[in-house]
């Protein structure tokens, strides 16, 4: 019986690999014919939706004030799926060795995921140097993206790949509820998150399908350090995102080129914080997708962990 219900999931399995290859193939995408398109983003328009930059907390800021909150988290925003993406790319290049001499259309459908995710990153610093030419100076993105990739790559395969698609997931649910919706956001900056979403749909398949089949692999003991591995992760993230939401927040206080009232700059970095806690963890950890796999191979004790790790941070 058991072996029956293998062969029919793995069959299922075989038919989503093929169908990413096939709509990898067909919404291919190129940086600067589909995306860029000889474009820079403006001062005018916002970055990052307000739901995103959640600059309607900050009602002592003027409508320049909040455009200005915008672009400067929405800068943070590209450059840290820049960093992300730079273990991402690395992890599933290093979980595509289980196929090389195996499922040939897992393996193609992994290569193709590695060399989108590798485009990701030169997009996001093609970004990166527009965003300094329309800024004011001073901006500075801490986080070190090999540094960070080496501590990501440090824990077990099941934690980073549990990461990664928590990642992937909420992509698609900050795309499909709040940028896509916003007509007053850069029509470059739209354009960009599309182009990511096209391609991040098919990548969240993949994670999980990688996700399962490693999950697959381990003794109840192995899943329980796992878990730990992986509240470890958010744990490192929540302190990266501490430190660029303070710095950001220092950053767009001094661009504004006024005073703020003590209480006013305390409230500028609470909601910078909170903003960010949202867009990185909040978002993707309550996304119903994402709490339906990780519920599948976890216990119970194993989810009051890991709610237990998120009360501080997701509120």
């Amino acid at each position: 019986m058991q072996q029956a219900v293998n062969a029919v999931r793995q069959s299922g399995d075989a038919t989503r690999y093929a169908r990413c290859i096939e709509v990898s193939k067909r919404i291919r995408w190129e940086i600067d014919r589909d995306v860029i398109r000889g474009r820079t983003f403006g001062s005018d328009r916002k970055y990052l939706p307000d739901g995103l930059s959640k600059v309607g907390e900050l009602p002592f800021l003027s409508a320049a004030e909040k455009r200005l909150a915008s672009q400067v988290q929405g800068r943070t925003y590209a450059n840290m799926f820049g960093l992300v993406e730079r273990f991402i790319g690395a992890k599933i290049l290093e979980v595509s060795r289980d196929h090389w001499l195996g499922d040939q259309t897992a393996l193609e459908a992994l290569v193709r995921f590695t060399d989108e995710e590798l485009k990701h990153q030169e997009m996001f610093r093609r970004l990166e140097q527009m965003a300094a030419q329309e800024m004011p100076a001073g901006y500075a993105f801490l986080p070190q993206p090999n540094d960070v990739a080496a501590a990501v790559l440090g824990k077990s395969t099941w934690a980073v790949l549990a990461l990664t698609c928590h990642i992937e997931l909420f992509t698609q649910v900050h795309y499909r509820s709040s940028i896509e919706p916003d007509d007053d956001l850069s029509a470059l900056w739209k354009d960009v998150f599309l182009f990511h979403w096209k391609e991040e749909s098919q990548h969240a398949i993949l994670d999980e399908l990688e996700w399962m089949r490693e999950d697959a692999k381990l003794s109840p003991a192995e899943r329980d350090q796992a878990v730990t591995d992986l509240i470890d992760l958010v744990a490192a993230v929540d302190g990266i995102l501490q430190v660029q939401s303070a710095a950001d927040a220092a950053y767009f206080q001094t661009a504004c080129a006024r005073p703020f009232a003590v209480a006013e700059t305390e409230q500028i970095r609470a909601t910078f914080l909170s903003a960010y806690r949202w867009q990185y963890i909040g978002s993707g950890v309550q996304d119903a997708r994402f709490q339906e796999v990780l519920g599948s191979v976890i216990d119970a004790g194993q989810g009051e962990r890991i709610a237990a790790a998120l009360a501080p941070i997701v509120k």
